[in-house]
Formats: C-alpha cells, structure tokens, sequence
C-alpha cells in the first residue's frame, strides 16, 4: 500500500526478557500499546546475546532455565504516530533504552491489499 512508503520513523525499545508490566511481559504490554495507538507495525526480537547498561553480558546458556536475555521491539510508522505511542507508554519501562531513527520505507506488499 502506497500510504505506508516514504520517510517513516524506527522506534527501537531495548529491554529485558524478564521485564514486567502490571503483571505480564512488558513486550506483550508495549505490543498491546502499539496496537492501540494504531502503529503500523511492530516486532519483537529476542536476542541471543547483548550487554545493557550496567555492563553485564547476557547470553543465552542451554543448560540454565532462567535466563535473562534482551529483547528489542521495533516500529515504524509516521513521526506523529511514534511520538503518540511514546506518550500512551511513558511510565511502562523501567529499565531500558529507547531511540528513533529515520528510515525510508521502500516497498510494501500484502496479500489483502496489493502489491506496492
């Protein structure tokens, strides 16, 4: 769809796997946020590895049950709507990273609306 290509802003949220918000996983709240904020669109990524801010690296072990991993939840949309959504979740994060870049959104397909 023509009405998602063009200069969009990339919110990036670093946090941690382990990381909560009234209860349930912070990611899944900030998910539940975007969606409600209408973001047109979002992903989590959870990380195999990574060193947050107090230096301490964090890396996947199979051998260990609990595990605190990052995790970075992404979005792109207008600079309006990423500083609407930022607004909606400020007081969600207690701990972690947040930035926005600029990025240009070249092509976008999906089945239900054509291509492009």
């Amino acid at each position: 769809m023509r009405r998602y290509l063009g200069k969009r802003k990339l919110l990036k949220i670093y946090i941690g796997n382990e990381d909560t918000y009234e209860g349930r996983p912070l990611w899944e709240a900030l998910l539940n946020r975007a969606k409600e904020c209408g973001i047109a669109g979002a992903t989590v990524i959870k990380a195999a590895a990574g060193i947050g801010a107090h230096s301490q690296l964090h890396a996947f072990n199979v051998w260990v049950l609990k595990q605190k991993l990052p995790i970075v939840v992404e979005m792109i949309d207008t600079e309006e709507k990423i500083r609407a959504f930022l607004e909606a979740a400020d007081g969600m994060i207690a701990e972690g990273l947040v930035t926005m870049s600029d990025v240009e959104v070249i092509d976008y397909k999906h089945p239900n609306f054509g291509n492009g």
